[in-house]
């Protein structure tokens, strides 16, 4: 046999058993390799599904400590365990009692939720912060505070050369070298009138003084040091770093968000006769966004004569529902914001046209001539408060641009009295002044975007509103309300048409003050400070800004906010055309469950189980421009559910005939796979009552052996919105 080559004597001849070998002696047996092939089969049947345990960081730290040699840098490795401080601060409530749920904290969420919004900050310091690499002392804000006192650097290069300067200079040009016509230019006459006219330069003092150099130096040293910013090279803005650092800054204590804030007051309406009572309504619009930027602020200013025609249908009135004055937030102020004004009356037999009639015919001068027919329209009137005082139907409306008014108030020296009225020749508003010497002057309109619009500085004025627009039963949607404004801040022909309703409604606008006495938040929570519970209130409404605020919620809070906006019932049989919609918020089935969670309006009780819709008499498809307010439960089950009754009102009052006659049902489930629903929906309407089981089902389900209106097409408009901290959106 051949030898071995020397290369081929190095090369290893270890055969793969003696592989398999070794690492089974390492590793352990065949039989434990052979049990975890066994387990990792098994491990294959074990669903994706199943939650895996993380692993416990602090514990894995405690067990595995690092390797750390003692010496000199052991404390630059080591976190020190003093670093981080935590302490509490008192939690400041701005109400007399924290805002909390009702009923039990039985949901883990909703209990974390509130424990969030009451308990104390937990402030955490770090002591050793500065030391780190992550903090950085030039803040903006230092910056800023750096800056302040800097005399401004002005140069030449930086100047903006002015025309009108620029020609004078070369005027005097000219005339200078007119002057010196008959001097050849660049000869020595002309020099020397050159040299005549020029300024001298400012002597250097000591110039040629004989100084030791170290005093010079030293004279040097002591002006640079005078005037000198003691921190000149921070001044200087960060060079951009190749690899940045996040650094996060101190957060301030999170608070509730407010915008600017306005306080309006209704001291009075009063119409030409008062024959029967008028509620009204407050609410800010923004024409530009299109959109309803405040909730509704109902008030009423009835005499208590007019209020005791109601009586059968409102028994007490809580204290909370007699509020005359509102405070509004507009975080966006613009030139596009009014203040729209809505008044209703009791349901009566009759369109709005034929309701509005004796306010624009009869005269307050001659209530003595008219008097046997104001006593018969009164007469009627108790006739219908008694039989319908439960049903309302749209009336008048006017509108306020607001930032008009604010102008107009800001630029007058005391407090001012405007009177805002609807000419009807032009078709355009017109405002006048009365002051204390009579006088009287007409005010500009501002109607620029770009100003800058400000609710904090201009003087409280009181305006009164002389005129009001009637209702039409056909132009009752935020669409029409829209067209309505922007053509009131022009002649338009639109408004020209309308024939004005003639009244005195005063109101007083201000700014509104830092800590107000007597005032109720949206959730009717009390203000500090709030002396007395028996005081009329001021009740603070509800902002719905006109773009997105990210702020942090910092308070309970928990409402829904319902808009029935249409219905259509013009393929529907059978007589229905005084339609009102009740609206309900269930939590079951049966008519005892529904909840007494919906928001009174005026001089009624805080809340009610049910709420109507206004009613535009002999209409199959009306528009709706109803509020609805609900005090939403913390806890919500799929059995939660808005239900809709549509119902028939019977305004003459015959024999065998009911009051009202259900027409429809049409229900909203508030849970859909555990989230809240809110938007805008277009609900199907069913003629018979839902059957058992109904509320955890959608309307758009056909249920089996159910009629319903239009072949089962979406024929009622509705929209929900919702402003709670402990529902996502």
């Amino acid at each position: 046999m051949a030898e071995r080559r020397a290369f081929a004597q190095k090369i290893s001849r270890t055969v793969a058993a003696e592989v398999r070998k070794q690492i089974a002696g390492q590793y352990g047996s065949p039989q434990l390799l052979k049990n975890l092939n066994v387990g990792t089969a098994a491990s294959n049947t074990v669903p994706l599904t199943e939650a895996v345990e993380p692993v416990d960081f602090e514990e894995y730290l405690s067990t595995h400590p690092p390797l750390v040699e003692s010496g000199p840098l052991r404390d630059l490795i080591e976190f020190p365990p003093d670093d981080i401080e935590v302490t509490y601060v008192p939690r400041d409530c701005r109400t007399v009692a924290p805002a909390l749920p009702e009923e039990g904290d039985t949901d883990t969420h909703v209990r974390d939720c509130v424990r969030s919004y009451t308990e104390d900050w937990a402030i955490v310091n770090r002591k050793y912060h500065k030391l780190g690499t992550g903090f950085n002392p030039n803040t903006l804000d230092k910056q800023k505070e750096r800056q302040k006192g800097l005399p401004k650097q002005l140069f030449e290069a930086d100047e903006i050369i002015d025309g009108t300067s620029y020609q004078d200079d070369q005027d005097e040009l000219k005339r200078r070298s007119m002057s010196i016509d008959d001097t050849p230019r660049g000869s020595w006459a002309c020099s020397i009138f050159d040299l005549k006219n020029s300024l001298p330069d400012a002597l250097l003092p000591h110039l040629l003084d004989r100084l030791p150099n170290e005093e010079i130096d030293r004279n040097n040293e002591d002006q640079r040091k005078a005037n000198r910013h003691r921190e000149l090279f921070a001044l200087h803005p960060a060079l951009d770093e190749e690899e940045p650092i996040e650094r996060h800054c101190v957060p301030d204590v999170p608070k509730e968000h407010f915008g600017q804030r306005l306080l309006v007051k209704c001291l009075s309406l009063k119409f030409e006769i008062e024959i029967e009572p008028i509620f009204a309504s407050l609410a800010l619009y923004d024409v530009k966004e299109k959109k309803k930027i405040s909730e509704n602020f109902f008030f009423d200013l009835n005499s208590e004569q007019t209020k005791g025609m109601l009586r059968p249908h409102i028994q007490t009135a809580a204290i909370s529902t007699l509020a005359r004055s509102a405070i509004f937030s507009i975080t966006h102020p613009s030139q596009d914001v009014f203040l729209v004004i809505q008044l209703e009356k009791v349901l009566q037999q009759g369109d709005i046209g034929e309701c509005a009639e004796p306010y624009m015919v009869f005269k307050e001068s001659d209530a003595a001539k008219n008097k046997e027919k104001l006593e018969k329209l009164r007469g009627q009137s108790e006739q219908f408060c008694q039989r319908l005082g439960r049903y309302r139907m749209p009336f008048a409306w006017t509108a306020i641009h607001l930032m008009n008014i604010v102008n107009s108030a800001g630029s007058l020296e005391r407090d001012t009295e405007l009177e805002i009225s609807l000419s009807e020749r032009k078709g355009s508003w017109s405002e006048r002044r009365n002051s204390s010497i009579m006088g009287r002057r007409s005010l500009e309109r501002t109607t620029s975007g770009d100003e800058c619009c400000s609710l904090t500085g201009f003087r409280p004025a009181t305006l009164t509103v002389t005129n009001f627009f009637k209702q039409e039963g056909d132009r009752l949607s935020d669409e029409d309300l829209y067209k309505f404004l922007a053509d009131m801040r022009r002649p338009s022909s639109v408004l020209r048409r309308l024939r004005p309703i003639t009244a005195q409604l005063k109101l007083d606008i201000s700014p509104a003050p830092e800590n107000p006495h007597y005032c109720l938040t949206p959730d009717l929570q009390q203000v500090k400070p709030y002396p007395d519970s028996r005081v009329r209130p001021t009740r603070e409404i509800l902002e719905f800004p006109a773009r997105d605020v990210y702020v942090p919620n910092t308070t309970y809070r928990n409402l829904l906010y319902v808009n029935p906006q249409s219905l259509n019932f013009a393929n529907r049989q059978g007589s229905a055309r005084n339609i009102t919609v009740k609206v309900q918020f269930m939590n079951g089935e049966d008519p005892s469950n529904a909840l007494p969670v919906i928001f009174g309006k005026s001089s009624c009780a805080d809340f009610y189980k049910e709420a109507y819709t206004s009613v535009v008499y002999h209409n199959r498809s009306p528009d709706f421009h109803d509020e609805i307010k609900i005090k939403l439960p913390a806890s919500l089950s799929d059995h939660h559910h808005i239900l809709f009754t549509f119902y028939h009102v019977s305004c003459q009052q015959k024999q065998n005939t009911p009051l009202e006659t259900p027409v429809g049902y049409t229900w909203i489930p508030m849970l859909q796979s555990g989230r809240l629903r809110t938007g805008h929906f277009c609900l199907p309407v069913s003629l018979e009552k839902p059957p058992q089981s109904y509320s955890v089902l959608s309307p758009d389900v056909a249920l089996p052996g159910m009629k319903w209106v239009d072949n089962h097409r979406g024929v009622f408009n509705v929209e929900v919105v919702t402003v709670s901290a402990i529902h996502t959106q």
